[in-house]
């Protein structure tokens, strides 16, 4: 059975940071195609760190094991990872609609990139309102930023 925990910023120990991180990693690596090795390596301290510092952190688990997680600050979703085992399982949705009913989620940044996340997102009653053509830290990487209808 799934179970959403949320983890307080004091409580994230390194145990359970390297376990998201390497989540994390998976899901990048099965989603997000247009990535380069040396991209996926730059990323992954600024994962960490927003793993470490995010306000909201909730940890989806099957049978005590993380098998995906969500960040949320300031009603928006900054991070929603799972592992490629469980894509497409009713996991994600229901993270979004934990968000949705306990954080009032509005907002949402897509990688243009991952036409699936822009799908699921979509799906999810979000819709595109802006796109940059770089993202938060310069990357040449297509931002969708998304609004809950």
């Amino acid at each position: 059975m799934i179970s959403i925990n949320s983890v307080k910023i004091g409580a994230r120990t390194p145990e359970l940071v390297t376990g998201l991180l390497k989540i994390w990693e998976a899901s990048v690596r099965a989603s997000h195609h247009f990535l380069t090795e040396e991209d996926v390596r730059s990323l992954y301290p600024q994962a960490e760190e927003a793993i470490r510092q995010i306000d909201t952190l909730w940890v989806a688990e099957d049978d005590n094991a993380a098998i995906g997680f969500m960040g949320i600050q300031s009603g928006k979703i900054e991070m929603l990872f799972l592992h490629p085992d469980c894509f497409r399982k009713g996991i994600g949705t229901m993270l979004v609609r934990k968000a949705f009913s306990e954080q009032d989620v509005q907002y949402v940044d897509v990688n243009e990139q991952n036409p699936a996340a822009v799908e699921f997102y979509e799906r999810m009653g979000f819709r595109s309102f802006r796109r940059d053509s770089t993202d938060d830290q310069d990357n040449p990487f297509p931002i969708l930023r998304m609004k809950r209808l």
